[in-house]
């Protein structure tokens, strides 16, 4: 049984709890974790405030921070195969996306320890030959950092990477669904040498282990990833002390696909857009904006390749998308259909359970497509985080950028089209954080990755990510000190 990660030491929570984990594909029980409370939080906290104002780390050269993060990637790699397998049992994707995903967690892990001791700072002129001013980077202290259930360890890294480089401490506090592999991960940075204290991990509900970050005086930033509502409650949490927030809240993604555009490469893609880990993803493209002239074939097309999609669990070779996270997901999905129909939208296909035998017991839902859907329904604009695409029509150049500009999202998008000129004139009009021409769902730990509006605020990955974590401080120097005489006396 995994027990929590506090000051260097696995221990028990304070008042002995316990969750068992379920496969959400098939029900099955695939571990059973300590449940922490917000008194284990609490110490957690305590402990990271002590290592950054009294330990090392901060202090340690940020090359041999780096060192650390390359030796936890080193170590990842080694072990690929068993971290997938638990990804693939906490969230019931399949093992080949698992896999995909450990690969990209060694890459941002290598990533960030490459580029640590590159950025010194900077000389500012000051215009006189009297004074030197320079900026110098500082971490911002101690971090809560708190994870999703649809990508675990992958979110774990993108937060956990950046923070340690910067300096910082921090307490990670993953989804209660998917906790396995964020146990892993602090095996492995306690295994690379990762002092007491800077790391601390508490498992369990976010009302117990979770508010607690974001109320707590010693913390100093939350970077959260997850949905709006939670992210609201922690900016108000927050509040009080004024807390730097780094916050990725999800997003009504647009996939924009003209006329003239690769029609196969773009009906392959629209599938993966929307139908990848059934839906569950930030940047789903769940909004198909279809040009009018090219809607009723493309999408009927569509509806006959999404009817062939094969449902499965994650370690059957045939699978092609598996299980929503919980039956209480796969309710709000089904909801979420039923208000788009209610709507006027055209039922396509799916909308319902699978009636396969063999899948009875997991928390299956067939693809969905909702035709005939526009810009009134609630269904556009909400986010159903589920294998559901509703489908829009828009005439030219003008009116697909105001349908895909028209959310309160801005996470991500892409455009489909063979006219070069179009595709970057589209991109630049998109207000999306990341916009994809002629593909989708490709991201790079060195490219900045987070959302306009309501998608959230701060940036992960890239160079900004790395500077969520930090504190930029001007320091001036006169170094021929003399009397102003300002003041007669």
């Amino acid at each position: 049984m995994a027990d929590l990660y506090v000051d260097g030491a696995w221990r028990k929570p304070m008042h002995g709890g316990l969750r068992h984990i379920h496969c959400p594909a098939d029900g099955r029980r695939v571990a059973s974790v300590s449940e922490g409370t917000r008194e284990d939080a609490e110490d957690a906290v305590r402990a990271a405030r002590w290592a950054f104002d009294e330990g090392p780390w901060p202090h340690t050269p940020e090359r041999e921070r780096g060192a650390v993060l390359l030796r936890v990637a080193e170590l990842l790699e080694r072990r690929a195969g068993d971290v997938a397998r638990a990804e693939s049992l906490d969230t019931g994707k399949r093992l080949v996306e698992s896999e995909y995903d450990v690969a990209d967690v060694v890459a941002c892990f290598r990533y960030f320890g490459s580029v640590a001791g590159t950025s010194p700072g900077r000389v500012v002129d000051t215009g006189r030959a009297d004074a030197i001013s320079r900026i110098d980077y500082e971490p911002v202290g101690v971090c809560g950092l708190i994870t999703p259930w649809n990508y675990p360890l992958l979110q774990a890294a993108w937060k956990v990477a950046p923070a340690l480089v910067a300096g910082n401490t921090f307490v990670l506090k993953p989804s209660e669904l998917t906790p396995s592999t964020s146990v892993m991960l602090m095996k492995l940075l306690e295994e690379a040498g990762l002092p007491a204290g800077v790391g601390n991990l508490v498992l369990g509900a976010g009302s117990e282990v979770g508010a607690p970050l974001a109320e707590h005086s010693y913390v100093d930033l939350i970077s959260f990833t997850g949905g709006l509502g939670t992210g609201q409650r922690i900016m108000e949490a927050s509040a009080a002390t004024v807390k730097k927030l780094a916050l990725e809240l999800g997003g009504k993604n647009p996939n924009v696909v003209f006329a003239d555009a690769d029609v196969e490469t773009a009906l392959d893609f629209a599938l993966t857009a929307v139908f990848l880990h059934s839906g569950q993803v930030c940047s789903a493209g769940a909004r198909l904006v279809v040009q009018d002239s090219l809607h009723d074939d493309f999408v009927d097309e569509l509806v006959r390749r999404a009817q062939l999609i094969r449902l499965g669990g994650p370690f059957d070779d045939r699978t092609e998308t598996g299980p929503l996270i919980s039956a209480a997901h796969r309710a709000k999905v089904e909801e979420y259909v039923a208000t788009g129909i209610a709507e006027g939208a055209v039922l396509r296909c799916g909308g319902r359970r699978p009636d396969e035998a063999g899948l009875d017991e997991g928390y299956y839902y067939l693809p969905t497509i909702l035709d005939e859907c526009h810009q009134g329904m609630a269904v556009v604009h909400e986010e159903s985080f589920g294998p559901v695409l509703t489908v829009e029509r828009f005439t030219d150049e003008d009116n697909a950028v105001q349908i895909a500009n028209d959310t309160e999202y801005g996470l991500a998008g892409a455009v489909w089209t063979q006219d070069a000129g179009k595709a970057q004139r589209v991109a630049r009009r998109m207000r999306h954080g990341t916009v994809w021409i002629n593909d989708y769902h490709p991201y790079l730990p060195q490219a900045e990755w987070g959302g306009f509006g309501r998608s959230g605020i701060g940036r992960e990955l890239g160079p900004a990510g790395l500077d969520e974590y930090r504190e930029p401080k001007h320091i001036w120097q006169n170094i021929d000190p003399r009397p102003q005489r300002w003041f007669s006396g």
